[in-house]
């Protein structure tokens, strides 16, 4: 299979390519830098030069691929306040590989997130498919997967994959990094009330074997959940954290954790515990990598 994938360089993009790679198949990837292109000459993939704002660049390379895996995502504009601007240009890029892909019954696989599916109690694979609200505010990514799933009755084997919080591995930069920025700069490892909230997470190689599954056998209207563990209590990672910058441990009342924690104080605050049962069940996905608080304690996000 020929596979188109955006965000190919990125941080589940450059694990995403040599598995396919070493499972037989060809990988073309986007790239908007010469940088990018030069990563993924050198991974044996195939390069599309083009950002996520050129549509026709993103036709031409659903168009001549047997499938689409979508990661890119404007991170640079959702960091800074313009969420919503980030949001509308995924939502543009995934209708153009529809338009694209209409009738073929090619896969379509997106990249979506797990937090706060069903705030509270465990989310399964069938909540949160349809959403309702205004398309262009802060709801506007989740109607971008529900026009994914959309896309099955438009011919388009269309997959949803919501990926944990933390996609933990070497090299990871996302929510566990700041976490541990923030305990070296304040001297505490610190937790919201008492930490029983929860956190899901994937380990990167199992992430990006679900979105190999996903293309390959994931049938159209789809939605997969790349959760190896269903919810941490955000207190054992503080405690992990404590463990390997030899710090102590805190509790924070849920009104001081804004200010301690900066944007992630209220995610913090989210439970989110997300089952994955149906999605091991239908692709045979079984994670085998190591577990975050094992990275944690193996020194990855410490070094």
């Amino acid at each position: 299979m020929h596979v188109f994938i955006t965000g190919a360089s990125g941080w589940i993009g450059s694990a995403l390519v040599p598995e396919l790679l070493a499972a037989g198949h060809r990988v073309t990837g986007l790239a908007r830098s010469d940088d990018s292109a030069r990563a993924l000459t050198a991974a044996g993939a195939d390069v599309l030069r083009g950002s996520l704002d050129d549509l026709d660049v993103l036709r031409t390379g659903a168009q001549q691929a047997d499938g689409v895996v979508h990661l890119a995502f404007k991170h640079d504009l959702a960091f800074t306040g313009q969420g919503a601007q980030a949001a509308s240009a995924d939502r543009e890029a995934v209708q153009a590989f529809v338009d694209a892909l209409a009738g073929t019954d090619k896969p379509l696989v997106i990249a979506s997130g797990a937090l706060g599916v069903t705030p509270g109690r465990t989310a399964t694979e069938d909540d949160g498919r349809t959403v309702e609200g205004d398309p262009q505010g802060v709801l506007a990514r989740h109607h971008t997967a529900q026009l994914t799933l959309e896309a099955a009755d438009r011919g388009v084997r269309s997959v949803v994959v919501r990926l944990s919080p933390t996609v933990h591995a070497e090299g990871d930069t996302g929510f566990i990094p700041a976490l541990v920025t923030t305990a070296r700069t304040t001297g505490t490892s610190a937790y919201v009330d008492e930490g029983t909230t929860r956190w899901p997470a994937v380990h990167r190689a199992d992430a990006s074997t679900l979105f190999r599954l996903a293309v390959e056998q994931a049938p159209a209207g789809s939605v997969l959940h790349a959760v190896a563990e269903e919810g941490i209590p955000t207190r054992e990672i503080a405690e992990a954290i404590g463990r390997a910058l030899d710090l102590p441990v805190t509790s924070l009342p849920a009104a001081d954790a804004e200010a301690h924690f900066g944007f992630l104080g209220s995610v913090l605050g989210l439970d989110s515990p997300t089952s994955s049962d149906r999605t091991r069940e239908l692709l045979g996905w079984t994670p085998t990598h190591p577990t975050l608080v094992e990275d944690i304690d193996a020194g990855r996000y410490t070094r």
